[in-house]
């Protein structure tokens, strides 16, 4: 009895929706266009420009995000071109600190500028004794042990132990087993070994000569290229403290030129071949 009464009513329903829906088809609004069509094309406009809105918004996104990634991709490929050119500035400038005079008294040949290669830093080591980092370029890309490396800034440090295909392994110059020759670059002459270690600042000279003005706080040392690893005239830092008074104990102290805590894209100094063109 229930379920029939049911029955009676769900028809009585769709009788009354039918009625309302015939009736729609035949009243006319105010343009002249029955109520139902008209209702229903604004249905369907609302639900074209929802969905062109979405379409638009959705096209805007993917558009804005594939241009960020291209301004991304270019800004770097400009930050590794702009070190490359500073460090090929900073050996231009090495190249004319050497002692072209003597050279040409010699009747030698002048030091080419040599190579220089771009690497990223991938990896640093995580020990503060070890003073290590590691780099994308390796023995495939031309990568060999005791290569120099540099900065925009300054000396970094040099490769050792041997590269993998496509990594190597830079020992910083603020290592405590790390050295390099070097030389003022007020004089020109030449003041020992700039050797690394955990003081601060975090490199000291040794084999220093026994001349009271032979260092000054504020000189500038550099390379002097008599260690065969780096070429001459690549900067290293800037003397901080210089107490030669004690013949027995004297103190040099440098401040490295690079910044060894954001280490991003270097540069290997790599030889160039033998009778290439400067």
């Amino acid at each position: 009895m229930l379920s029939s009464n049911r029955r009676i009513v769900y028809l009585l329903i769709v009788t009354c929706v039918g009625q309302v829906l015939l009736i729609s088809a035949q009243v006319q609004s105010k343009a002249g266009v029955p109520v139902l069509e008209n209702v229903a094309v604004g249905g369907f406009s609302q639900v074209q420009r929802l969905t062109a809105w979405f379409a638009d918004s959705t096209s805007g996104i993917w558009s804005h995000y594939f241009a960020l990634r291209g301004a991304a991709i270019e800004n770097d490929q400009l930050k590794q071109r702009v070190i490359e050119l500073e460090g090929q500035i900073q050996a231009q400038k090495a190249d004319l600190t050497r002692t072209q005079a003597l050279e040409a008294a010699l009747g030698l040949q002048q030091t080419a500028v040599p190579l220089l290669q771009a690497a990223r830093v991938i990896a640093g080591s995580p020990s503060p004794d070890s003073m290590t980092v590691t780099i994308n370029q390796g023995s495939e890309d031309g990568v060999a042990v005791d290569m120099a490396v540099i900065s925009a800034e300054g000396v970094v440090g040099r490769v050792i132990g041997r590269p993998t295909s496509h990594t190597a392994q830079i020992q910083l110059l603020i290592h405590r087993q790390a050295s390099a020759a070097v030389k003022i670059e007020r004089t020109g002459a030449g003041v020992g070994n700039a050797v690394g270690g955990a003081s601060d600042p975090p490199m000291h000279l040794e084999q220093v000569p026994n001349l009271l003005d032979a260092v000054r706080p504020g000189d500038r040392i550099l390379t002097s290229g008599l260690d065969g690893i780096f070429p001459a005239g690549f900067l290293i830092g800037t003397v901080e403290k210089a107490d030669l008074a004690n013949v027995s104990r004297r103190v040099v102290t440098v401040r490295p030129a690079v910044d060894f805590g954001s280490l991003d894209i270097v540069l290997i100094v790599k030889p160039r071949p033998a009778g290439s063109a400067k």
